[in-house]
């Protein structure tokens, strides 16, 4: 079984550079596990690593569409089962459960025709179920027609059973931070976000319909419906419950190795790991 590995974790947990770290030190390279960096338009705002922050490590998925095109999970799952079978140690790093979970596990799809969509209370039932870190205006059809579509791609009810078999043999490192650390970071991110020129970004952005976590509250900020310090609050208590979510959902429905994004000692204890892992 082709071994993979994976890196999952709130968002300024240190995913970047324990991934950096352990491809260089192995030789991998890195495929993008994060729904909101698949897009060439979001930049800023997706917290995109750079091209100076991958220090010469091979990046994966990262700016491969553009928004009005859209990119699935079941276009996800394609690609990054692709990259797999070519790369002799693949790291995935990013936050999408239900993106990753698709390509690493046996989750069937194929195409959907419109006019077979179920009711709308199904779609919506069905979207908490399988993707309850999507945040999302239920009372906007169009909206939640698209994420089912999205989630769905038309897979088949009767093969929903071999979702939880993995294809690969998977090393699925999860970066733990304790509530007020988390906080601090998300503060200090946030800010260097908006230095960077989050709101510039958002503001080219504004005509599409973004629900994702940032561009989200700014949008209300150019809009004049909250002010900047309301929105920051805002993002930062939103991710804050994101990232609980987020969390409970990699535990509950993967093999999860828990480490402290802290510790003094995490790249070498996680590289220890590591080869006792591709050497089994």
């Amino acid at each position: 079984m082709k071994k993979v590995i994976c890196i999952m974790g709130p968002t300024a947990s240190g995913k970047t550079k324990l991934s950096i770290a352990i491809a260089k030190h192995f030789g991998g390279e890195v495929i993008n596990g994060d729904s909101v960096a698949i897009y060439k338009e979001l930049n800023i705002g997706s917290a995109k690593i750079t091209h100076d922050e991958m220090q010469g490590i091979k990046h994966h998925l990262l700016s491969v569409a553009n928004l009005d095109e859209g990119f699935s999970v079941f276009d996800f799952q394609k690609e990054t089962r692709a990259c797999i079978e070519q790369i002799k140690y693949p790291i995935i790093v990013g936050g999408s459960g239900l993106y990753i979970k698709s390509a690493l596990y046996d989750y069937r799809f194929e195409q959907m025709d419109p006019k077979d969509l179920p009711s709308l209370d199904h779609m919506i039932s069905y979207i908490k179920e399988n993707d309850p870190l999507l945040e999302l205006d239920w009372k906007n059809e169009r909206r939640v027609v698209s994420a089912y579509k999205n989630i769905v791609s038309g897979v088949k009810p009767s093969e929903n059973q071999f979702k939880n078999q993995p294809l690969y043999d998977i090393y699925l490192i999860y970066l733990n931070l304790d509530k007020e650390s988390l906080k601090k970071r998300l503060e200090i991110r946030l800010d260097q976000m908006l230095s960077d020129g989050f709101i510039e970004e958002t503001r080219n952005l504004i005509d599409y319909p973004l629900n994702i976590i940032g561009y989200r509250e700014l949008k209300g900020f150019l809009n004049n419906e909250v002010s900047l310090e309301e929105a920051k609050t805002k993002i930062i208590q939103v991710t804050m419950k994101f990232a609980k979510r987020q969390k409970t959902w990699f535990l509950n429905q993967m093999q999860t190795h828990m480490y402290d994004a802290l510790s003094s000692t995490l790249i070498e204890d996680v590289i220890t790991d590591l080869t006792h892992f591709l050497e089994g």
